[in-house]
């Protein structure tokens, strides 16, 4: 099931179509042509592949007054390691393009940089010439909004930007940017939903300097964020506990295997992590970690 932080980043590009052929021209710097329009379309490709397999985003560009497709281009928002995605990626690509009959490209967003190392490796389909390289957007793309004025013309990206250097020395300039800046040009829905998105993004000390500025405790004002918060400290904990697990095994010097480090950093059961954690002081190898079923 996706996670909360992973359907946070769809519905920005879905909420504002535009901003995947925005990275993709200004933080990639990859060319996209003139559009008169963005428009995000049918994502499922279960003719194909199983209907839990479908890309994300499907944006396609169009062009004068016959709305003409001039590109497509299919967002895919990666957090964790996934070996499906070498096949399913091609052929998210090859439909929309057949959909669509336009030049299609793939753009990976993530916030993760280990993720965007990933995420961009190239994939080979086997046949002689057709090699995919994703199009990823990663941390380092995405841009540091600490102007009002830019927070207020695209808020989706001042957004993208709290999740992605929340954590960073900018957190609170990048806040203050969106509040002073994007939050009285949203709907009502998108001010609580994004307003909790950026807060909950930011470093400890930024959002209580961000509280203070806005004179009270601030409450999580949408369900959905409060869930995102709710679920964000919980795959933190994952996260933790994963990186604990492996640390060990390393720190005793033992090599640990792609697939070993793969399945330990998609755990999503505590106990199981916890179980590891023991585990991994014992084994004489990382392999056994994965075989072994007891406490």
């Amino acid at each position: 099931m996706p996670s909360v932080t992973h359907e946070a980043l769809v519905e920005l590009f879905k909420n504002r179509p535009a901003l995947a052929a925005e990275l993709l021209h200004d933080a990639l710097g990859h060319p996209v042509p003139t559009f008169t329009e963005a428009r995000v379309e049918s994502s499922d490709f279960t003719e194909i592949v199983p209907s839990d397999r479908r890309a994300d985003v499907v944006v396609v560009l169009l062009v004068g007054e016959q709305q003409q497709p001039a590109m497509a281009i299919v967002v895919e928002v990666q957090l964790g390691v996934d070996p499906d995605k070498s096949y399913v990626w091609p052929v998210y690509v090859t439909q929309t393009r057949a959909r669509h009959r336009c030049p299609t490209g793939l753009l990976v967003v993530t916030i993760d940089a280990a993720m965007a190392r990933w995420s961009s490796r190239p994939i080979d389909t086997g046949h002689p010439g057709w090699t995919l390289t994703p199009l990823v957007l990663g941390p380092q793309g995405v841009p540091v909004v600490i102007d009002a004025a830019q927070a207020k013309a695209a808020p989706e990206v001042a957004v993208l930007s709290a999740m992605a250097h929340g954590q960073s020395e900018a957190a609170e300039a990048i806040g203050v940017a969106f509040f002073s800046g994007a939050v009285d040009e949203l709907d009502e829905e998108r001010r609580a939903v994004y307003g909790d998105l950026v807060l909950s993004s930011l470093n400890a000390a930024a959002r209580r300097k961000l509280e203070a500025m806005m004179k009270s405790g601030y409450q999580f004002q949408s369900e959905f964020a409060r869930g995102y918060v709710a679920k964000g400290r919980q795959e933190g904990i994952l996260e933790a506990k994963a990186h604990d697990v492996l640390a060990v095994l390393e720190a005793r010097g033992l090599e640990v295997p792609v697939e070993v480090r793969e399945r330990v950093l998609a755990s999503t059961d505590l106990d199981e992590l916890d179980r590891w954690i023991r585990r991994s002081a014992v084994v004489s190898d990382a392999r056994e970690l994965l075989a072994t079923t007891g406490s």
